[in-house]
C-alpha cells in the first residue's frame, strides 16, 4: 500500500469556523487532560516497569460526563488527540525523544479525523466532514480515482488560514525503474547544493533577503499594547512575512527536487545532521534558510513515486578531503579552501569535486545492491 497526501485551502463559513475553534481547543484539552492523568500514573509506577505496562490509561468517553462540551465537536478527532499521546510516550520510552509536553494556545492548531461509513467526502469543490459538513474548499488537482481517502488534517496558520490535508492510499506500486542516470548532490550553505555535473541550485535564501522587513515589522509589533486590536492587527503582519517566506521556500524546493526526480534515475546525498551542524558551526539561521531536510524529503518520496532510488551515505564519508581523480584523501581542509588541489596535479572546485565522489560512492551501493 502507498500513502500520499493530497493539501487543500478550506474556506469555511463564520459558524464553520466557530465549530473548527472549538474542535482545536477540544483536541488541546483532551490531550492535555490524559497526559495529567498519565503523568500520576508514571510517577507512581516508574520504578515497576511491568506494573506500569499493565496500567489501563483513559479515553477521551471517559470525561464526557464531567465535560459535556466535548460532544459538540468530532468525536474521531478526540480519538486521533489519545492516538498521538499513545505515541508520543512509546517515542519517549523509545529514548527517540524526550517526556510528553502539555499543549498551549499558542501551539499548532490542527486535528485529525478518519473515514467511517462515508462521513468525508468530496464534490463540485466542497469536501464534506464530521460535524462541519460541507465546507467549501480550492481543488487545485484531482485525487486519482484509484486513491481511497483515510484520513483528514484540518489546520488554522497563524495568518488565520485553514487547510485540509486529505491522506489517501493506493495498491499502486511503482514499477522500479532501471538505472541509467546517477547525479551526486553536495549540501551547500549558500546554493542550497552543488551537483556532480557542476550545477548550482542558487538558492535564493527568502529568509536574508526579507531581514529588514521582518524586523521593521517586529519593532513595531514591540511597541504595541499586548492584546491590543493594534497589537493583533501588527502580529498578523508579521505572521503573513514569516508565512510568505515558508510558502517561498516550500515552492522552491518542490521545483528544484521535481526536476531532479525527472531528470535522473537515482540521486545520492550524504545523510547530514543538519540540527548537530548548525549548533557546531554556528549556521542556524543558514541551515533555518535553505532547507535541506525538507528538500530531501521532497525528493525521497518524488522518486519513489516513479520508482527512482534516493541513495544516502554515511555522513562521515570524507567526500570533501577525497581527490575524485585519482581516489588519495588529503589529511586536512579547511573550510575557507573553495578551490580543491590534489599532488596528483587535478584541480577543481570543493564543492563540485565533493559531488562527484558522492556521487561515486552511490554508484558503489548500487553495484553492490
Amino acid at each position: 500500500m502507498i500513502n500520499k497526501a493530497y493539501q487543500f485551502r478550506l474556506h469555511p463559513t463564520k459558524e464553520q469556523e466557530q465549530l473548527l475553534a472549538k474542535t482545536f481547543g477540544c483536541v488541546r484539552f483532551i490531550y492535555n487532560k490524559m497526559l495529567e492523568e498519565r503523568i500520576q500514573i508514571y510517577e507512581k509506577f516508574k520504578d515497576d516497569k511491568e506494573a506500569l505496562k499493565k496500567q489501563k490509561f483513559p479515553t477521551p468517553a471517559k470525561y464526557k460526563k464531567e465535560f459535556p462540551w466535548l460532544k459538540e465537536v468530532d468525536s474521531l478527532a478526540l480519538a486521533n488527540a489519545q492516538l498521538n499521546l499513545q505515541k508520543a510516550f512509546q517515542n519517549f520510552f523509545s529514548g527517540r525523544v524526550g517526556f510528553p509536553k502539555f499543549k498551549n494556545r499558542k501551539a499548532k492548531q490542527s486535528y485529525t479525523t478518519n473515514v467511517v461509513n462515508g462521513n468525508i467526502k468530496l464534490s463540485d469543490g466542497y469536501i464534506k466532514l464530521p460535524k462541519l459538513k460541507w465546507v467549501k474548499f480550492k481543488q487545485h488537482r484531482e485525487i486519482p480515482a484509484h486513491h481511497i481517502i483515510k484520513a483528514c488534517t484540518i489546520t488554522k496558520t497563524k495568518t488565520g488560514k485553514y487547510y485540509v490535508s486529505i491522506l489517501t492510499e493506493s495498491e499502486h506500486q511503482p514499477v522500479p525503474k532501471e538505472v541509467q542516470t546517477v547525479v551526486g548532490l553536495d549540501f551547500s550553505m549558500n546554493t542550497l547544493y552543488v551537483d556532480s555535473e557542476g550545477k548550482r541550485a542558487n538558492y535564493p535564501r527568502f529568509y536574508r533577503k526579507a531581514l529588514e522587513t521582518l524586523a521593521k515589522e517586529q519593532r513595531i509589533l514591540s511597541r504595541r499594547k499586548k492584546g491590543s486590536n493594534r497589537w493583533h492587527k501588527q502580529r498578523l503582519k508579521v505572521a503573513k512575512v514569516h508565512e510568505k517566506i515558508a510558502n517561498q521556500r516550500k515552492d522552491f524546493l518542490h521545483k528544484e527536487s521535481h526536476k531532479l526526480a525527472k531528470r535522473y534515475d537515482c540521486v545520492v546525498i550524504e545523510d547530514l545532521n543538519m540540527k548537530g551542524m548548525s549548533q557546531a558551526l554556528h549556521f542556524g539561521q543558514s541551515v533555518h534558510d535553505n532547507g535541506w531536510g525538507m528538500f530531501t524529503s521532497f525528493l525521497q518520496y518524488k522518486l519513489a513515486e516513479q520508482g527512482k532510488k534516493l541513495i544516502k551515505i554515511d555522513k562521515w564519508f570524507p567526500s570533501s578531503k577525497t581527490c575524485s581523480c585519482c581516489g588519495q584523501v588529503r589529511e586536512s581542509l579547511s573550510l575557507s579552501e573553495r578551490t580543491f588541489r590534489c599532488e596528483c596535479g587535478f584541480e577543481s572546485d570543493r564543492d563540485v569535486n565533493a559531488a562527484i565522489n558522492i556521487k561515486h560512492e552511490g554508484m558503489k551501493r548500487l553495484v553492490i545492491a
